[in-house]
């Protein structure tokens, strides 16, 4: 089984994110900002999801696992600097972030492990031991 991606409310999110931009508010809370780029392996023993999040610290990051959907959540601080006399081009985006995955029945959510290394998010998702199938004997009556 694959991990999947759960974003049901992408779409109604990135409509609000145009239109606090077209109306001027910024700084809408509530709504996601940015979206962070992950990448999933399976491996023999595990799942890997690695998550490019630079300039978020750790503290700034909360991952819960709850009834199979492993949620990345979190935020990325602006930078405030104020330069009357100079040019500014700002591309990098700021605010919060919010990622979901559906995790198969394989997965042992309760020893999900975490790093948070020069920007990179690293989960390692164990996998639970998988139950043989036992041949069951037909006794005659």
């Amino acid at each position: 089984m694959t991990i999947l991606r759960y974003e049901p409310w992408a779409l109604f999110n990135r409509v609000q994110r145009q239109l606090d931009r077209t109306l001027g508010d910024s700084d809408a809370s509530g709504t996601v900002s940015w979206i962070p780029s992950v990448d999933v392996r399976e491996e023999a023993d595990r799942f890997v999801v690695t998550a490019d999040v630079p300039g978020v610290e750790a503290k700034n990051i909360e991952i819960t696992a709850e009834k199979g959907v492993l949620t990345i959540r979190g935020e990325r601080q602006a930078r405030k600097q104020e330069s009357a006399d100079s040019y500014e081009r700002v591309e990098r985006a700021s605010g919060s972030f919010l990622r979901r995955f559906t995790l198969p029945e394989s997965a042992d959510a309760e020893a999900i492990k975490a790093t948070h290394v020069n920007g990179v998010l690293e989960l390692a998702i164990p996998k639970r031991p998988q139950e043989q199938a036992r041949r069951i004997e037909i006794q005659a009556a």
